[in-house]
């Protein structure tokens, strides 16, 4: 669920002023309008740049998220906007990044915004992933799925960022790969994978997604079996979490993934892998 933002100035005046130590004297500041995930998000414009300052109360369950999106970012250059600095100050972890001037990315059917997208995911790929405790794809999505192998099939030693929603992409000249709050560890098809959803979700068929996730290199390492079991597992988890809370745009994906599940099971069966509902 969206946590209410806090604009800059309801922040208290310590706060205020630990962000500015590291920013310098800020002229004014203007609130993120998108996003779900944090509490202080706003662009600070100080008197020779622009700053995006993001925080969570270390209360909040999502507060390691800080920490990992901390962590990875020395990794993803240029893909991601640079860490400035980082604090702690009273209950706040707060995260300075430099400013991109971009818009989200718009990943509707036509859009000049694809071919950028699947550039940055396959640079992506080239990028190793780092020796760090970060999450396992095995770990988030072999529950869902009632398949022995599907440990085996989504482990990998690939860098993943898995979260392709619009908003996390930034559009200039290049695409911006942002919020790295999720990096995970896993087979290197699931990012592009992960694309097929969102593309689906902006109006594209299942046939046409895949035609641009088949543009990744990433997506041929993928055996029909394992994409399969995939989108199995991400019907069953979208149904979980629109039962959950069923707030729609996650009603959409659930749908979304639905369909690219039966799309996949009739274009791609496999023998003795029906797939059913866990």
């Amino acid at each position: 669920m969206a946590r209410p933002r806090i604009d800059w100035d309801d922040l208290t005046g310590d706060v205020r002023s630990a962000i500015e130590s590291q920013t310098g004297p800020v002229l004014k500041a203007e609130t993120a309008a998108d996003g779900r995930n944090c509490e202080i998000a706003a662009f600070v414009y100080t008197p020779t740049a622009r700053v995006f300052v993001k925080g969570l109360h270390t209360g909040q369950r999502g507060a390691w998220t800080q920490q990992m999106e901390a962590m990875i970012n020395p990794y993803i250059a240029p893909l991601a906007p640079r860490l400035l600095w980082q604090i702690e100050t009273g209950p706040w972890q707060i995260l300075g990044f430099e400013f991109i001037d971009g818009r989200h990315a718009d990943y509707s059917p036509r859009s000049h915004d694809l071919p950028k997208v699947i550039q940055a995911m396959r640079l992506l790929g080239e990028i190793p992933c780092p020796d760090l405790p970060l999450k396992r794809a095995e770990d988030s999505w072999a529950a869902y799925v009632d398949d022995t192998s599907a440990p085996e099939l989504l482990r990998g030693d690939s860098l993943l960022h898995t979260h392709y929603n619009p908003l996390n992409i930034l559009i200039n000249d290049t695409a911006h790969i942002i919020d790295w709050a999720w990096p995970t560890r896993g087979a290197a098809w699931i990012d592009p994978a992960c694309l097929v959803l969102r593309l689906m979700a902006a109006g594209h068929s299942p046939h046409e997604a895949e035609a641009w996730a088949r543009q990744v290199p990433a997506w041929s390492t993928g055996s029909r079996h394992a994409i399969n079991m995939f989108a199995a597992a991400n019907a069953n988890l979208w149904t979980e979490i629109v039962n959950n809370d069923p707030q729609p745009w996650k009603r959409q994906i659930s749908t979304v993934a639905n369909q690219w599940l039966d799309y996949r099971l009739h274009t791609f069966p496999i023998s003795g892998s029906a797939f059913p509902p866990s």
